[in-house]
């Protein structure tokens, strides 16, 4: 099943929590001058033009990156991810929204080396024209999962693997859990971030708790929800699982998640998590 395509919800909520967690550790890793590898097991198209017709059929930008534009408070970590935006806006709008391969590459130098797969037919040969210098970017239309396997551990010995495959089938919750264990046994010191929505929070707990049982250690929760996730209207929220995350996240994120639940809020049930699935 390959009918996902992300530029319908490109810069919505989900969007900024996982793009502000990327960001985050990337800039922690370019603290040091060793080199890094980034594998993105579904990057997407990379960029997302927000005047498209796709993205224009729901505009939850609007909802999501558009009010942080507007905003003068952000938190240091949101004001530099936004920031990010607004290098891809030079006129001062909203015309594009960077995906996670985008933001990585606002970070990476000349040594540093991604990964990028994606299966859609329809956004592996954008995601390739927007990265034609194999040389930084290895562009695939390949199965990221398989990919984890294949690609670990990297030559750089330093790295980050995103995984946030769209959830169109139930199995990719099993198959990121599965992913993630073939992924540390082979590169222990890595950093793994998970995203996955919550859709409802039996579903959400599930993965919780299927990465719980791993015992994979260093693991820490971010979630955000944007309304109440009993409803059913959809994604309420979403949420990133980090392994081995910058020793500075919790922290961070103790000040921008009550603020990105203030933001982005649709009703009173609006909330967070912020928690060690596992401590070190």
């Amino acid at each position: 099943m390959l009918s996902y395509r992300h530029i319908y919800h490109a810069g919505n909520h989900a969007d900024i929590l996982k793009h502000l967690v990327v960001s985050q550790i990337c800039r922690h890793l370019t603290k040091k001058e060793a080199p890094f590898f980034y594998l993105d097991t579904h990057a997407g198209i990379g960029l997302y033009e927000l005047g498209s017709d796709q993205a224009q059929l729901n505009q939850e930008f609007d909802t999501g990156i558009s009010r942080l534009l507007a905003r003068q408070d952000l938190p240091e970590p949101l004001e530099q991810f936004v920031d990010i935006v607004r290098e891809l806006n030079p006129d001062g709008g909203l015309s594009f929204y960077p995906g996670s391969p985008m933001v990585v590459d606002h970070y990476t130098r000349q040594k540093d080396k991604l990964h990028l797969c994606e299966l859609h037919p329809n956004d592996y040969p954008l995601l390739a024209a927007l990265f034609p210098k194999k040389r930084k970017a290895n562009v695939v239309k390949d199965d990221g999962f398989a990919a984890v396997k294949a690609m670990l551990p990297p030559p750089q010995k330093r790295g980050f693997v995103l995984m946030d495959p769209p959830y169109e089938v139930k199995n990719d919750y099993q198959k990121v859990v599965k992913a993630l264990e073939d992924g540390h046994k082979r590169f222990a010191q890595g950093t793994y971030a998970i995203w996955y929505p919550v859709l409802n929070r039996r579903q959400a707990d599930d993965l919780l708790n299927a990465v719980e049982a791993t015992k994979i250690r260093n693991t820490l929760l971010l979630e955000l929800n944007i309304r109440g996730t009993e409803t059913k209207r959809g994604m309420a929220g979403s949420g990133m699982i980090i392994v081995n995350p910058p020793w500075t996240l919790a922290s961070e994120a103790e000040t921008f998640l009550p603020y990105l639940r203030d933001a982005l809020a649709e009703d009173r049930d609006a909330h967070f998590q912020l928690r060690w699935i596992t401590p070190e």
